[in-house]
């Protein structure tokens, strides 16, 4: 039962971390994703950076369309988050009760993180794809959730899972190195004390500058390297313009890897692959630096919550069965 409360109480604070984070910096993912999303030759490039984006929405009077798409972020973000440290705290504490062992390894710490990662994906999938194409739609043009996931075929819905499951690699990377840094942390503030701790029972935190600042080293490093297939599958879900020159409106190819790396490589070089990275390293270092740090400085309350919940639980149980 215990291992179910912490797990329980680590999927709580993380998704309220996320839902935060994800709605405070939402106007940048925004940008960001659009700014992504374009691949076009140099003499027809629309964003030539991620400031053009802004000032299409200052200069359009839609600055309000920068949220567009938000209420499916946020429901997107939560059940992810949820999903993913339920996911992870639990198979990390299974893995650690059936091992024996006191402490997770980096390479077991990797696949457990992988395999939470591709539980999460596949269940939010859908609303990700939605929530690209309701950030990619012209200004002022964007759909709902129902009717965004309603056109086309239903495994439209999908597009891009593939990659998607392959970017479980980045999560893998970002908390792997998270955890690694903060036992560290921890590990050498326990050398410094003296004494002995009164909170056993409540799980240890760090501060929020601490977390603040792990949380931005691990995603960076985790971004820096997964990068090509992040904006590999941002295009994939883009919506298709109905703006677009009428050259381009035409059946499109099927959007594979392949055709949207070929459309990169074709149409910006090398250099391409890195489009947007500032962009991409500013937004999700700040998201997750903010998701981290709000998810630790509120977990210990949300155990506490837990607990109490757990002792209301089984005192109604008591007067049940005495009735």
């Amino acid at each position: 039962m215990s291992v179910d409360l912490e797990s329980l109480s680590e999927a709580t604070s993380g998704a309220i971390g996320s839902l935060l984070s994800t709605t405070i910096l939402y106007p940048l993912d925004t940008c960001k994703t659009k700014y992504q999303a374009e691949v076009q030759s140099q003499a027809h490039q629309k964003y030539r950076n991620i400031s053009d984006v802004l000032w299409e929405a200052v200069s359009t009077g839609q600055v309000l369309s920068l949220y567009q798409g938000l209420g499916t972020k946020n429901l997107q973000s939560f059940i992810s988050q949820f999903v993913y440290f339920y996911g992870y705290s639990y198979f990390k504490r299974l893995y650690l009760e059936k091992s024996g062992s006191k402490s997770i390894g980096t390479r077991a710490n990797l696949v457990i993180a992988a395999a939470a990662g591709a539980c999460t994906t596949i269940v939010i999938q859908p609303l990700d794809t939605a929530s690209s194409r309701m950030q990619t739609s012209t200004f002022g043009k964007s759909k709902g959730l129902q009717e965004t996931l309603s056109e086309g075929w239903w495994s439209e819905a999908f597009d891009g899972l593939g990659i998607s499951l392959l970017l479980t690699s980045n999560p893998a990377i970002q908390y792997t190195v998270f955890d690694q840094l903060k036992q560290s942390l921890l590990k050498s503030e326990r050398n410094n004390k003296t004494g002995i701790t009164t909170a056993e029972s409540s799980p240890v935190a760090l501060s929020a500058f601490s977390a603040f600042l792990l949380g931005a080293i691990s995603k960076s490093i985790a971004t820096i390297l997964t990068y090509p297939a992040i904006r590999c599958k941002v295009m994939i879900q883009a919506s298709d313009s109905k703006d677009a020159p009428r050259g381009i409106q035409s059946k499109p190819p099927p959007k594979t890897v392949m055709n949207t790396l070929y459309a990169i490589w074709k149409r910006e070089g090398l250099l391409g692959f890195f489009k947007g990275l500032q962009a991409q390293i500013l937004k999700t270092v700040l998201s997750s630096a903010l998701l981290l740090m709000i998810k630790e400085k509120i977990s210990r309350n949300t155990w506490v919550l837990m607990l109490a919940l757990q002792r209301y639980v089984f005192s109604l149980r008591g007067r049940l069965k005495s009735a």
